[in-house]
């Protein structure tokens, strides 16, 4: 029997309850639409279109890989950041929606920049995706980005999704361990390096430890291993007035100041997150006025 629209939407729903996923309906509708090239809306007012059997098997078998833990984004290959479509890679960590809090954060800090000088020089650490840089790279057009990954796969990754934004004029990908093989100073410097206790990680929600890279979440026996190495470092590489955007854990809010305290920075900003964690950290010289 051929399938409906609403049938299939509904048959995966129930697939997806009856294997325990938690929002069984809202994966449902997210596989469906992103599959078939449809927006939400189009899912439900929609519902009495028929789908081929070709379309029909395609979600069926992406609803088993749901079932198996993958999560939705990984299936489907991409996923929004900032409102920026984004392609995701094996080696890269898939983009939340509390990172958009340090795009919120540092835009300001940018847009001053260029005010005062009218260009502004952005350095993305462990960039991944190119998530943190692109988005501010499209909010602040007289930015340039260099953003930085230990993987080919990650960078290569973060080139093309600038390519297909239109960003890639000003955007440079360079293979690097943190600033092993950084040079120059920038107005900015962002990083959502992994925090993690190792400890934890094998604790993760299985959508989490078996599809995100463990090098994007790892962050060492305290979780800080990269906080340190940004701290120590980014003197070298930081301009006057220029500032430090991090996320952080939920709970090292704290330490992290610590270690950036103990380097000559200060604290100038903090922020929650959508939950009303502490998520992000934003840091200047301590001479800075």
């Amino acid at each position: 029997m051929t399938a409906t629209l609403a049938r299939l939407v509904s048959e995966s729903r129930d697939r997806l309850t009856a294997a325990g996923i938690e929002h069984a309906a809202l994966d449902a509708r997210h596989l469906v639409s992103g599959l078939l090239g449809l927006s939400l809306a189009d899912v439900v007012t929609r519902g009495r279109d028929t789908v081929s059997e070709a379309d029909a098997v395609r979600v069926r078998a992406a609803v088993e890989r749901r079932v198996a833990r993958e999560p939705v984004y990984r299936i489907l290959g991409e996923r929004e950041f900032f409102g920026l479509p984004l392609k995701l890679s094996r080696e890269t960590l898939e983009p939340r929606p509390d990172t958009e809090t340090l795009v919120d954060r540092m835009i300001p800090y940018l847009r001053q920049t260029v005010a005062a000088k009218g260009s502004c020089r952005l350095l993305d650490l462990g960039t991944g995706t190119g998530a943190i840089c692109l988005a501010l790279l499209s909010s602040v057009l007289e930015a340039r980005g260099t953003a930085t990954d230990i993987s080919q796969d990650a960078l290569a990754t973060a080139s093309a999704n600038a390519e297909a934004l239109g960003l890639s004029d000003r955007f440079e990908a360079l293979r690097s361990n943190w600033f092993e093989r950084v040079e120059g100073r920038f107005d900015a410097i962002v990083s959502n390096p992994p925090y993690i206790r190792s400890s934890v990680v094998a604790e993760l929600e299985p959508e989490v430890r078996l599809h995100d890279p463990a090098a994007a979440l790892d962050g060492g026996d305290d979780g800080l291993d990269a906080y340190r190495a940004i701290a120590l470092q980014a003197g070298h590489h930081l301009e006057t007035n220029g500032v430090i955007g991090l996320e952080i854990g939920f709970d090292q809010k704290e330490a992290v100041t610590a270690l950036f305290n103990a380097e000559n920075f200060r604290l100038r900003e903090e922020a929650k997150d959508l939950g009303g964690n502490d998520r992000v950290l934003i840091f200047g010289r301590s001479f800075d006025r």
